[in-house]
């Protein structure tokens, strides 16, 4: 029998992470103290020179760049700046649940291949590869792609131009008459667009000589084994995340696509993270194992970017695409000035790497920034080279640092700071990826423009309304929607006071409630209906202000502007600016008990959390589901335009029509929207070859004295959960104290054991054979100790943003501080329809 595995504890039950924690306890490196495998190889910064083949001149519109852009763009794609080690360690760290080489493998008994590799993950098969018919000898009789001899070497493999690190057993004979190969810094290709191959150098003689690659893809006892030293690791570049087919020049077949039909900017819409984390989600005890049903909650195209440094919050998120940066540069000036401090000032500037022209109006020393607000919650706050360079240590660069300030996906422990000046002095990848970033700007800056339907195959058959109606669409949009979604508007009187002085940090709710009343004024709305009407309206408009908006006002759920990653003090700080973190909070919001639907209040923390800030609408007529976590609408896995059309009508008629969303199973119109629940009764499994060492010698006896908690062979098992209940109730558990007084520590211990004793006893005298309703039933007397150990209590995903809508109104049972925006003007479905007709055209 296949054991059930995780992926992870993260977020979940403390004895878990606490049993983690006594295998992490003993002497080890210290931060500040580690060298990359680069600089402990002796090698600096200038040996990784990023390359200037234009390899992907076909891709993004087959666009023209300058070699500087060209460079921006492969580092973009398949820079990966030594994360394969980073991705290894993961495997350890989800208990061998996520194995990237896996999923870059296509052995049958895992039920895909490269020819369904699109419909099941949703991952860009790279152009100019083959499947794999059989075991490649030449990698170790792993199931790999095959690159097609029509194309061409892949110029990025170029060991003697790109050499890789030669560190470990890379370079060394392996006793059995082959040599472990040194490769390229850049990798080989895999098939998979943004995953690169690299050999793995703690693959040595022993590991040599035990390895069996069908037992790694059929023996759980064999790929389960913690010792298993696996003959490559995996890097992954930004693309990963970011490359998708091109909506104006979509595949035929999303199995086979060419160049020309993929983008570097759009965004992974289509990945199904659950399915690429949980690597036998496709068989029942994928399933059934509870990292699953929360992986599961992570739509496709959505992911929780604090998944390894977890916050204790389950928050998916979308995977934005990139559009006008121009625009949205320009945006910055107007309004995105942030202040400076400590850590946040070693963050390189445009001004670092130019001497002349427009890229030096955003810094100005010593402490101030004029930048785009990254990340759903606006926290990328120290311009934007800081925001590209911290995306490449949230995907495993300098992770020999990274790994040393948290308890990786598990948590637990104190979350301290990675210090810039701490990879600039030991890092030589983060140096190589701080002088690259500034290529990846001017790429992005020249080739992240605009999708519009006019210029995709059969688009115009779709923008048919009339004069009429698109006019009357343009004015719904003025009244109701350019406020926020658009990057031109009216300049606010003087007297508003909306000054950079006065609005950024404490004063910024202040300023945005006057800002938004004024928007409300009939003299904002003659002066925006103008603007809107203008035939240049679009041209070079970012469709965003790039505003944080207060949670109050929005409605959404709040797990994600309650994120803690940027704080002060936490993992990024050295990435959100002083004034970020001196943000108040926007005051108290209305939340539903997710067992009886009732209203309850939740006063929201300052320091940074409770605002969202607002997404671009470029092109969302091909970016359905909607709204900040993929909630509001139907997902269709087809690229093509007519699927995204349908996807987008039905989804943006959820928008404007509220009532319409899904509703939770069990509580209907009194939860206000959908509740994510466990989809199947499932339990948390840690294999017997990956619980921790301390504890091993003792597992026979502990499966004696605590059989609810360690099986006959020694896995570690938490369960049964009965379906039905609500995923975050688990996965937002707060392990730690939020504050640092004696008695908020105190409190939080006492809550914490309070409720390891009651799921200690619930765990123990569970009834044999129950069902998920007795079960259920069993666990009541859990839900409230649960809630209030919740670091974020909002189960609802799909509520909010109720603009133009009769909802936004309706305000019984709203907080004083959800009241104070005031009322709006409803659209009827006339204008809907017209809105909807205009929103095409974006």
């Amino acid at each position: 029998m296949i054991p059930r595995r995780c992926f992870a504890a993260k977020r979940l039950l403390l004895p878990l992470a606490v049993t983690l924690c006594v295998a992490a306890c003993g002497k080890g490196p210290r931060p500040g103290e580690v060298l990359d495998e680069a600089r402990q190889a002796g090698r600096d910064a200038a040996s990784f020179p990023h390359a200037g083949e234009d390899y992907f001149r076909d891709m993004d519109g087959g666009i023209a760049l300058t070699p500087q852009e060209v460079r921006g763009r492969n580092m973009w794609l398949v820079w990966s700046g030594g994360n394969d080690r980073f991705w290894t360690r993961m495997t350890d760290y989800t208990f061998g649940a996520f194995d990237l080489l896996k999923v870059v493998s296509t052995h049958p008994t895992q039920g895909y291949s490269r020819a369904n590799r699109w419909s099941y993950f949703g991952l860009v098969n790279e152009p100019c590869f083959e499947a794999a018919t059989g075991p490649d000898k030449s990698r170790r009789g792993l199931w790999l792609d095959v690159r097609n001899k029509d194309c061409g070497p892949d110029p990025f493999e170029n060991e003697s131009k790109y050499p890789g690190v030669k560190t470990g057993s890379r370079g060394q004979s392996l006793g059995d008459g082959t040599t472990q190969p040194v490769g390229s810094f850049y990798g080989w290709g895999t098939g998979i667009a943004g995953l690169r191959l690299f050999p793995n150098p703690a693959f040595d003689a022993k590991a040599a000589k035990e390895w069996d690659a069908e037992k790694y893809y059929t023996d759980p006892n064999y790929y389960n084994r913690k010792d298993l030293v696996r003959p490559y690791r995996v890097g992954m570049s930004c693309g990963f995340c970011h490359i998708g087919p091109s909506p104006v020049k979509p595949p035929a077949d999303p199995n086979s696509p060419k160049f020309e039909n993929l983008s570097a900017s759009v965004g992974a819409q289509y990945m199904w993270v659950d399915r690429l984390f949980i690597h036998n989600a496709n068989k029942p005890e994928g399933r059934t194992n509870y990292m699953f049903q929360l992986a599961h909650t992570y739509r496709p195209g959505s992911m929780d970017t604090s998944l390894v440094s977890t916050d204790s919050i389950n928050n998916p998120r979308t995977m934005n695409a990139v559009y006008e940066f121009g625009g949205r540069l320009e945006m910055a000036k107007r309004i995105g000035q942030e202040k400076l401090g400590d850590g946040e000032l070693h963050n390189k500037q445009f001004n670092d790497f130019v001497t002349s022209g427009p890229l030096l109006d955003f810094f100005t020393r010593p402490d101030a920034v004029r930048t785009p607000h990254v990340l759903k919650d606006g926290a990328d706050s120290v311009g934007l080279l800081g925001a590209l360079n911290r995306v490449y240590l949230n995907i495993g660069l300098f992770s020999e640092e990274w790994l040393l300030h948290f308890n990786p996906v598990v948590g637990g422990k104190t979350i301290t700071p990675i210090p810039i000046a701490t990879a600039q002095r030991n890092s030589s990848y983060w140096q190589a990826t701080e002088a690259g970033t500034p290529d990846t700007a001017l790429f992005f800056l020249k080739a992240a423009k605009p999708d519009r339907l006019a210029d995709a195959p059969g688009g115009a058959e779709h923008l048919q309304a009339g004069a009429g109606l698109l006019d009357r669409g343009k004015l719904a949009f003025a009244d109701t929607c350019a406020r926020c979604h658009s990057s031109k508007g009216p300049t606010p009187p003087p007297a508003l006071e909306l000054s950079a002085a006065k609005c950024a940090g404490a004063g910024y709710l202040d300023c945005f409630k006057r800002y938004w009343k004024w928007t409300q004024s009939d003299e904002y709305k003659a002066e925006m209906r103008k603007i809107v009407q203008a035939p240049d309206f679009l041209q070079g408009n970012y469709l965003s202000t790039d505003a944080r908006i207060p949670v109050t006002l929005l409605r959404t759920n709040v797990c994600s502007p309650l994120a803690t990653n940027a704080l002060a003090g936490n993992i990024w700080d050295n990435f959100s600016s002083q004034t970020y973190k001196q943000l108040p909070s926007v005051g108290t919001v209305t939340l539903r008990d997710p067992f009886s639907g009732e209203p309850r209040p939740y006063a929201m923390p300052a320091g940074g959390r409770g605002y969202t800030r607002v997404p671009s609408l470029i092109s969302v007529w091909s970016t359905a589901p909607l709204l900040l976590n993929n909630t509001v609408g139907p997902f269709d896995i087809d690229p093509s335009v007519n699927a995204r059309l349908r996807s987008f009508e039905a989804s943006v008629e959820q928008m404007l029509w509220p009532e319409r969303r899904e509703r939770d199973a069990v509580l209907g119109d009194k939860a206000e929207g959908l509740i994510d629940r466990t989809t199947e009764r499932s339990t948390v499994t840690v294999p017997t070859g990956f619980v921790p060492e301390a504890l091993q010698p003792l597992q026979g006896t502990l499966h004696r004295w605590l059989p609810w908690l360690f099986e006959q062979d020694g896995d570690i098992v938490l369960g049964p959960i009965p379906k039905g209940t609500p995923v975050a109730l688990l996965a937002n558990l707060k392990l730690r104290a939020e504050g640092d007084t004696l008695h908020e520590k105190a409190t939080h211990v006492r809550d914490v054991g309070g409720l390891l004793i009651e799921l200690r006893s619930a765990l123990k005298n569970a009834p044999a054979g129950a069902t998920d309703d007795q079960l259920r039933e069993h666990f009541a007397k859990l839900r409230q100790p649960m809630l209030t150990l919740s670091k974020c209590p909002d189960f609802v995903v799909n509520r909010g943003h109720y603009f133009g809508t009769a909802q936004f109104n309706r305000q019984e049972a709203l907080s004083d501080d959800e009241k104070a925006f005031g009322r709006e003007p409803e659209l009827n479905d006339e204008d809907k329809r017209a809105l909807i007709a205009f929103l095409k055209t974006l």
